[in-house]
């Protein structure tokens, strides 16, 4: 259905939240970027805009902007290669400034969570393929002889 994804952010400090993400080892597409937002490439097809609070408020006209350093409005989850790169990426991001959020350990299912600089929570995780293939309730359940 869907070809590509663009999630967008309110940030505080869009030089900061750069520095952040570069830090991590994202890169920007410059293409799509300017003095009000700036797009961090998550893969191929999927970019999150981080957009100036002021801007981001343009898109939202007669609502409020949350601060997601007190509510929670979304969680942005990637995938990783394997739990190494999990815990590499969420390590980066601690190093970089993030506050840790929580690590979850289910076997065939491996994720840490942090939140940015502006308190959006960004979750990585790493599922086994076999348990991709079948789905994780059938994986499980193979794993548990049932």
């Amino acid at each position: 259905m869907h070809k590509m994804i663009f999630v967008n952010l309110p940030v505080a400090d869009l030089d900061a939240s750069k520095a952040f993400f570069g830090a991590i080892g994202y890169r920007f597409d410059e293409r799509f970027s300017d003095e009000n937002a700036a797009a961090l490439v998550l893969g191929e097809t999927q970019v999150a805009m981080l957009l100036r609070r002021d801007f981001y408020q343009t898109f939202v006209p007669g609502r409020e902007v949350i601060d997601a350093t007190t509510t929670s409005g979304a969680i942005l989850c990637l995938d990783a290669d394997s739990r190494e790169v999990v815990d590499e990426i969420v390590g980066k991001a601690l190093a970089a400034g993030a506050t840790f959020g929580n690590t979850e350990d289910h076997g065939f299912m491996y994720g840490s969570s942090f939140y940015d600089l502006d308190g959006h929570g960004w979750e990585i995780m790493w599922m086994d393929p076999a348990a991709v293939e079948a789905g994780p309730e059938n994986y499980a359940a193979a794993q548990n002889g049932h």
